[in-house]
């Protein structure tokens, strides 16, 4: 039942957001009472919270796995990641909505919680730029900081304009972004 309240919030905080989404309107949906939802959570910030944790947690799980690749180059790794997190559109895509769109909505507390990990995944992809630099695939007078926050919002902002159904691919897209970024930094 946890599951099933979570899944219905997510497209309910998709659909309607974060604040104009009731807890009546998510137990409505599914069927049931508010003392049901209160015997999972208890309110609907700890409800986002869980839903952040689980899409950071994912992801960096799905990172970790990538970056554990010894058989990848750098560059390899590089579009992995970039084809994951578009991939993850199709997957997650209403989920990495409410993550970007309804984190302001957390408290203090909660953000203490998820901003670690969100630049965790950050700093992950500056370490690949720092290691595609030591190993010459990268150019080595790249800003590195900077290049993992402009592959960042490339990717990030996709879930608002890209259909993973559409006329293209998320590898293709992924092959796309992932040139363009290259071609800007490889040797």
């Amino acid at each position: 039942m946890k599951e099933k309240i979570t899944e219905k919030s997510i497209q309910l905080f998709d659909q309607k957001g974060f604040s104009e989404t009731s807890i009546q309107d998510i137990v409505d949906s599914i069927g049931v009472t508010k003392g049901t939802f209160y015997y999972y959570f208890s309110s609907k910030e700890e409800l986002l919270m869980d839903i952040h944790l689980r899409y950071i947690d994912d992801m960096l799980a799905n990172q970790h796995e990538i970056l554990g690749d010894d058989s990848k180059s750098s560059k390899d790794k590089l579009l992995a990641i970039v084809q994951m997190l578009l991939s993850n559109i199709k997957t997650q895509g209403a989920s990495a909505k409410v993550f970007f769109r309804e984190m302001r909505n957390l408290s203090e507390e909660s953000l203490s919680e998820i901003i670690p990990k969100r630049d965790q995944f950050r700093l992950n992809i500056e370490k690949l730029i720092e290691e595609g630099k030591q190993n010459g695939e990268f150019r080595a007078n790249l800003n590195s900081p900077i290049i993992a926050f402009g592959i960042l919002g490339v990717t990030n902002w996709s879930y608002q304009w890209f259909n993973p159904d559409g006329s293209i691919s998320d590898r293709e897209v992924a092959e796309i972004f992932t040139e363009m970024i290259l071609k800007g930094i490889e040797m």
